[in-house]
């Protein structure tokens, strides 16, 4: 396993202060209500937890596991619930926490059975987005960066697992990503 990374695209300060922003975003947005913040597992626990610290209004947590991975990367466009929501969500406002917008299935797949629950209305904040690897149409009312069409890891984001505990987004070195 290669332990080192030539291109750093978002150093630690830099998603720090992003999340700070989105979060100010949140507290304006969501003022006299109590959002609940839904992480997607397992990419979006960091972004989630740092997030929420530094929502100032009131805010509730709820955790969802999907699958949606046919190879090591690329969506097979297949979603399967892996853990559900626990929260009854009729009448909240949700707001989907999600590590990155790639292909865009899974997130309007979890959009539309989130939908069906009769929320009073239904955001996403994305820490990642690849414009680029879009195949539907994806309104994400929060975006921390925009990424060109690469593989990344850090800050939450994997390849076959590891890399989520780094403190900063990378480039996965071609070498690495080929060993599959």
């Amino acid at each position: 396993m290669i332990t080192y990374f030539n291109e750093v695209l978002f150093r630690e300060e830099e998603i720090q202060a992003r999340v700070t922003e989105i979060a100010r975003q949140v507290n304006a947005d969501y003022e006299g209500m109590q959002p609940l913040l839904v992480c997607i597992l397992k990419g979006a626990v960091f972004f989630m937890a740092d997030l929420a610290r530094q929502i100032e209004i009131p805010c509730e947590m709820d955790f969802m596991a999907v699958s949606s991975y046919g190879s090591a990367s690329d969506s097979s466009g297949v979603v399967r619930i892996l853990k559900d929501l626990d929260a009854d969500i009729t009448g909240r406002n949700v707001i989907i926490v999600e590590d990155i917008i790639d292909s865009g299935l899974t997130l309007s797949y979890l959009r539309k059975n989130l939908s069906a629950r009769n929320p009073a209305s239904v955001e996403v904040a994305a820490l990642l987005t690849k414009p680029g690897r879009r195949q539907v149409d994806i309104n994400c009312k929060y975006i921390g960066f925009e990424v060109a069409d690469r593989f990344v890891v850090g800050y939450g984001l994997d390849f076959n697992e590891n890399y989520r505990n780094l403190r900063f987004i990378a480039v996965l070195p071609e070498e690495e990503l080929n060993q599959t």
